[in-house]
């Protein structure tokens, strides 16, 4: 009779007795789930995406793509530094060129990023709305969008960091259609997001 063997927990089930993990771990460690990220020295892994998220991500990517100017990059779903303790990864962002110094790095700094995107998924609401935006504020990015599904209809809120207070103010709210002029000239279409609705068959 064969017994089973127990499968050993990965060595990131237990965090370190002191100061938990650091933003060097997320290389480090073996087997962790894709798309962890560092929060307050915790492990945060992500949920099953949905066709919004994806979407949104996409149509985001694509359209900034289309309108950045040379000296700037944008990438999907991507890890920054922002201290030893925090290494979150924005659903989009945009850099600077010179930030992307060769196609093995896991992360930019966060004092290259111009621009952070959120897509907010059921289980990252309160981060995408509290945590994050002030951590972002903190490292001094200058631009934070968070985007939300409502009902089927695509809703961006557009924050931008005042040097003033340090921390970000709302700028605008936008449903169908985005312009804006920071941190570069954006004309995006939303409604492009929600998914293609099936014609119905002819009778």
């Amino acid at each position: 009779m064969s017994v089973k063997r127990e499968t050993p927990e990965p060595r990131w089930a237990a965090p370190p007795p002191v100061g938990g993990w650091t933003a060097d771990d997320l290389d480090r460690l073996p087997d962790l789930p894709p798309h962890t990220q560092l929060i307050d020295s915790s492990l945060v892994f992500a949920c099953s995406q949905t066709v919004f998220h994806s979407r949104a991500v996409s149509c985001l990517s694509d359209g900034l793509r289309i309108s950045a100017p040379a000296c700037l990059e944008v990438v999907s779903r991507f890890t920054i530094d922002i201290d030893r303790g925090n290494r979150p990864e924005p659903d989009v962002v945009v850099v600077r060129a010179d930030a992307v110094e060769s196609l093995r790095q896991t992360r930019f700094p966060a004092s290259s990023v111009l621009l952070a995107i959120e897509v907010v998924s059921d289980d990252s609401v309160t981060r995408d709305r509290e945590t994050k935006p002030v951590k972002y504020a903190r490292a001094k990015i200058p631009h934070y969008w968070r985007v939300e599904d409502q009902d089927g209809r695509t809703v961006v809120y557009v924050f931008e960091l005042k040097p003033a207070t340090g921390a970000y103010t709302s700028t605008g709210i936008f449903h169908d259609r985005m312009k804006v002029s920071v941190p570069f000239p954006i004309d995006l279409d939303l409604s492009a997001i929600a998914p293609r609705r099936r014609a119905a068959d002819p009778q």
